[in-house]
């Protein structure tokens, strides 16, 4: 189970990462809808932490909906970090370019 809740955080986060670098470079520079992938990631896992608290075991690709919460937010935190970074570094190579 383990295993899996781990897997599944890996695939998260790296199609959090992808789709927060697409929406950063398409959008400008002074929006922050790069960071609406993970936001909505975090309420998602919220949900179904709080979903596995009330239903009985409810196994999805070898976890539970708490291990899919956890993988969830773990996600979210990790997308968080590296879009903040990367929108720190393109505002940083916007202002010394102009």
């Amino acid at each position: 189970m383990i295993q899996s809740v781990f897997t599944i955080a890996i695939i998260l986060t790296i199609a959090i990462i992808a789709i927060s670098f697409v929406l950063s470079k398409n959008s400008s520079k002074d929006k922050y809808t790069s960071y609406f992938p993970s936001i909505i990631l975090i309420i998602i896992g919220l949900l179904l932490l709080g979903a596995a608290s009330l239903f009985d075991k409810i196994e999805i690709m070898g976890a539970g909906l708490g291990g899919w919460g956890i993988a969830s937010l773990f996600a979210a935190a990790i997308g968080l970090i590296i879009t903040s970074i990367l929108d720190t570094y393109a505002n940083a190579n916007a202002k010394a370019k102009a």
